[in-house]
Parts: C-alpha cells; structure tokens; sequence
C-alpha cells in the first residue's frame, strides 16, 4: 500500500510540472495581441520631448494576463504583456487618421528572465516587420519607465 501511495504522489508531482507554463525567455512578438483588451489610444505631438523617436499615434493592448493587474493598479504577474502600436498620425484640417506603423513595442513580465529591469523585458519590432530593434538591450527601455513605480514600470492606466 506504501508503494501504492508513493507512486500516486510522485505521478502527481510529474503531472504538474509537466502542465507548469514555462514562461519564454525573450521578449516574443505578441501575435494576436489586436485580439487583446485595448486600453487607450494616445498621440504625442511634435512639441512633446519624446516626439522624435515616439511622436504618432499609440494603441496600447493588454494581454488577459496583465488585464486585472492594469484594472486593480496591482503589481503584474508573470507573462503579462502590453504592446503600444506606434502608427504615422497624417493630420488635415478634416481629420486626424493612421498613418503606417513606425513600431510594435512591447513589455513583457518574467520577473526570472529580467532581473536587472524589475521583471520586464522590452522589445519593439520595426514598422511591419518582426525585425527586433532593442535586441536584449532592455535597460534603454527601462531607463524611462524607472520613475514609475507606483504603476510596476508601466505608463498606461486603463480607462473604464
């Protein structure tokens, strides 16, 4: 019976890792992620500090990972993802539309993976391509999103 319940125990313990999610490692293009929970969208003009490298229109997306997280204003848990999608902002005297898309960027949290930028991993894949333009060089990303504490590095508060 001893026998019994001790392989009963370990086909248990086999089971769950077995079904336990490895995170990856890398940041990894967010397929889908239009699919995701839009949480604003936002335009930097030319008179905003970062309008050279980030002026157009941003979408941000949430995964339903980081969903309840971006609600509650609570810390993130692991394998949260958001994704801005930067596009050309063509504007006229009628209208303000889309323009093409300048980057994808996307913060993704494996606290294992990113130690050194407090959980989150940082990648932007350029206009419409999956062509990586942060390439591991997470700290640039992280450099600005440092200050905000109080929201786990994120800018994006969700609108209700």
């Amino acid at each position: 019976m001893k026998q019994l319940v001790k392989l009963a125990m370990l086909s248990l313990v086999a089971l769950a890792f077995a079904c336990s999610e490895t995170l990856p490692s890398e940041v990894q293009y967010p397929e889908g992620y239009r699919d995701w929970t839009h949480v604003k969208t936002l335009t930097l003009k030319e008179k905003h500090p970062l309008f050279k490298d980030f002026g157009g229109i941003h979408h941000v997306y949430v995964n339903s990972r980081g969903k309840e997280a971006l609600i509650s204003k609570t810390s993130f848990p692991e394998g949260s993802v958001l994704v801005f999608d930067l596009l050309e902002s063509l504007s006229s005297l009628e209208a303000d539309a889309e323009g093409g898309r300048k980057a994808l960027a996307v913060m993704y949290k494996n606290s294992k993976a990113f130690p050194d930028t407090k959980g989150w991993g940082f990648e932007a894949f350029k206009g419409n391509t999956k062509e990586r333009l942060v390439n591991g060089n997470h700290a640039s990303c992280f450099g600005c999103h440092a200050g905000q504490t109080d929201t786990d590095y994120t800018f994006s508060e969700f609108r209700k």
